[in-house]
């Protein structure tokens, strides 16, 4: 049974004997036969090439390493060392055997002389174990069995799902919390005085939304947007915000004393990648030279200019999306449909919310094969990890870029840039920038994000399902084992037993060394939709929430069922995620002071209240302090300065009109309140930034980052250690 145990399968089309491929993929298979490994055969439509290494080959790793795998982790019956460990060492003594015309496996798999290389998925105690008990298809809360899982998929894999396990279970509380504030919003739907200043303003007459065919209209007319804004837009909101920026940092602080909790019990909280790496260097050729660390001004400067380069394009998609926007509206507002003339500025938000996903979705894309393309990157890093962090960089950096250009412009520029009547902002000199509703632009926003996070977590995890199943049934389809042709009276040949293990693991989808990034990608830009604007649309940690209990399920179903084996990876950390995530949460405490400070009418209002409302001017206290405060935020505007090519209908009656600022009915210059607003506006946004930020700083120094039960551990170990050797030294006083 032993004997039928093998490390890789290489996979090849038949070649015509004396082919230049053909005589490619001997010189490869010589080479390893040189090294001492074992090679199989199998022909079927295609090739198959079992593999399995010398024993010395391992012995001589535990040797380098004084065995770093000595404790815990499945072994295999037959030998002393984790299967996870030796598909490992094979998969880099694959990868780096170079035949005598200098080609290494990844020569050959571009040439198309080999096409797939994998281990194997075996029919294995730890794997039947994770396919019943962690797959767990029909209860999405069973827990997850990080020890086996490392035992299968290795170290890496396992720190994600332990990961990804504990940011679900924390995000449970701050779903609790997003929850409370959303309802506790609910409930005072009708009583804002705010919005029933809206809704009882029969009688004023807004400036027309747009140039030619747009009407006046009255004020009370948007009595419902005004509510709804109202429910996102309270006292609730900032102190959710202040929340979730404390959220932030002590989810990553207890994430780091976990993961140092588990990385000490595998006995790997100081392995060293680099040693590692060289060692597996060493086996695979004695006569190997370290490649040393190199760095260049000028590859740098090229690799920058082209990171710009994308992002300004990233840039001009966003400014793409603002000019649908101004033209939606404009045709909305011009359509035969009342619905849409009616609420031509919600359906275009609708409508550019969608497009910003299918943007999203297209981009990903493109920016995933980009970076493949300079995957060669001219950095030249030196090890893996190194790479995968520069990967990282590049590629988090163009993501956010896309998903989040468009928001910023809706929080922070939306209404703010575009003038006002008679003197209006135009693209082209034709079409109006869009303009604020007269209770707030956080409605937008939380339009926006609740659209982009509901199709993400519906449509792409759906998708991120579907392709990876129906991909694999083709593949069972069109890849059946090729069935011999009998002769009469010719018995029947029993057929290999790897033949049938091979084919179906072939079946299964391929995966390539960034597989698990993929997987942490998606999650991280969740967690950014998570925190960084989640003072506009706090339900985002709840929907961030369910989808990740579903997350869990699906991406361990891919692994188990519908993807080839990944090559196990050594980790003690999540790598440069974790100093994504800490960014993250200081662009999380920046993002949501600015949209309270700027996006929300918190400050206005706070403004008006102590200022210039009518609890200031008399001694009533059954009088609500934001009494007035709708008419004190409206401008007058003369119709007769109106731009002349404009044509706006006619008046409901009178001469003037009201818009949403703080200027002056004579000549249009900005009023002293606006400037307190303003004021009010920076100092907030120093104060809460200052605020969360120290909060942050204090709660991880109260934090520790690893264990007291950590620390004693290897306190012990260290005494214990030279316990010994003094013992060896002076044995007669000990």
């Amino acid at each position: 049974q032993d004997e039928e145990k093998w490390d890789f399968v290489l996979v090849s089309n038949i070649h015509e004997v004396g082919s230049e491929k053909e005589i490619k993929r001997k010189k490869f298979l010589d080479e390893l036969s040189k090294k001492g490994f074992t090679i199989k055969k199998i022909e079927d439509n295609k090739l198959f090439y079992g593999v399995r290494a010398p024993e010395q080959i391992f012995r001589e790793y535990q040797r380098l390493l004084r065995n770093p795998d000595s404790r815990l982790q499945n072994r295999d019956v037959h030998h002393d060392i984790p299967v996870t460990t030796r598909i490992r060492i094979v998969n880099f003594i694959l990868q780096n055997t170079m035949t005598p015309d200098l080609e290494k496996l990844h020569d050959l798999m571009k040439k198309k002389v080999f096409e797939a290389t994998f281990p194997l998925h075996e029919e294995e105690e730890v794997r039947e174990f994770l396919k019943e008990k962690w797959v767990c298809r029909r209860d999405i809360f069973c827990q997850q069995r990080i020890e086996k899982i490392r035992c299968y998929f290795g170290e890496k894999v396992a720190l994600y799902f332990a990961w990804l396990g504990w940011y679900t279970y924390l995000l449970g509380i701050a779903a609790l919390g997003g929850l409370v504030v959303f309802v506790a919003g609910i409930t005072v739907f009708n009583s804002s005085q705010v919005s029933k200043e809206i809704c009882e303003a029969s009688n004023t007459i807004m400036c027309p939304l747009c140039d030619q065919k747009c009407p006046f209209w009255l004020l009370s007319d948007t009595c419902t947007y005004a509510r709804v804004t109202h429910m996102i837009d309270n006292e609730g909101t900032v102190l959710f915000a202040m929340f979730m920026a404390i959220w932030a940092t002590v989810f990553l602080e207890l994430w780091k004393r976990k993961r140092a909790t588990v990385v000490t019990d595998w006995d790997l909280y100081r392995w060293d990648e680099e040693e590692e790496e060289l060692a597996m260097e060493l086996i695979n050729n004695l006569q190997h030279e370290p490649r040393q660390y190199q760095h260049s001004y000028f590859r740098s400067t090229i690799m920058l200019l082209l990171v710009l380069v994308m992002i300004a394009v990233l840039i001009g998609i966003a400014h793409a999306l603002v000019i649908y926007r101004v033209i939606a509206t404009a045709l909305f507002t011009q359509s035969n449909f009342e619905f849409l003339r009616e609420q031509a500025n919600t359906v275009a938000v609708m409508t550019g919310a969608v497009l910003h996903y299918i943007t999203i979705v297209i981009m990903t894309k493109v920016q995933s094969e980009t970076c493949w393309a300079l995957l060669p990157s001219p950095e030249k890093p030196r090890t893996f990890s190194q790479r995968e962090n520069s990967f990282t960089v590049k590629i988090f950096t163009f993501q956010f870029f896309t998903n989040f250009s468009s928001l910023i412009y809706i929080a922070f520029f939306l209404g703010r840039i575009n003038g006002h009547p008679g003197n209006y902002v135009r693209i082209a000199g034709k079409w109006r920038l869009e303009e604020c509703h007269p209770s707030g632009c956080i409605t937008d926003l939380f339009i926006q994000m609740a659209i982009i996070m509901l199709l993400k977590q519906t449509i792409s995890n759906v998708m991120e399902y579907l392709i990876p199943w129906i991909a694999h049934k083709l593949r069972k389809k069109t890849q059946r084992p090729k069935k011999r042709s009998m002769m009469l009276g010719e018995e029947e040949e029993a057929e290999d037993p790897c033949k049938r293990q091979w084919l179906s693991n072939y079946q299964l989808n391929e995966v390539n060394i960034f597989s698990l990034f993929d997987e942490f990608l998606e999650m991280v830009i969740q967690y950014s939709f998570t925190t960084i604007f989640v003072a506009a649309f706090p339900l985002a940690p709840l929907l961030a929430f369910c989808n990740n209990l579903f997350e869990i399920r699906l991406d361990a179903i891919k692994m188990m069922q519908l993807h080839r084996r990944m090559v196990p990876r050594k980790a003690n950390d999540i790598g440069i995620w974790l100093q994504v995530l800490e960014a993250v949460g200081i662009l999380a405490v920046i993002g949501n002071g600015l949209v309270i400070a700027i996006t929300s009418d918190f400050i206005p209002v706070q403004v008006y209240k102590y200022t210039y409302s009518p609890c200031l001017m008399e001694n009533n206290t059954s009088v609500d302090c934001s009494t007035g405060y709708i008419n004190h935020s409206l401008s007058v505007f003369r119709i007769q300065d109106f731009e002349p090519y404009t044509k706006p209908g006619l008046a409901l009656m009178g001469l003037r009109c009201r818009y949403r600022d703080y200027r002056n009915a004579d000549d249009y210059s900005y009023t002293v309140q606006f400037w307190h607003i303003f004021a009010a506006r920076l100092a907030f946004l120093i104060l809460f930034e200052h605020v969360a930020l120290c909060v942050k700083l204090i709660a991880a120094w109260y934090i520790p980052d690893v264990p007291q039960s950590v620390k004693n551990k290897f306190l012990d170990r260290k005494h214990s250690n030279l316990h010994e050797k003094l013992r060896w030294v002076m044995p007669q006083k000990v």
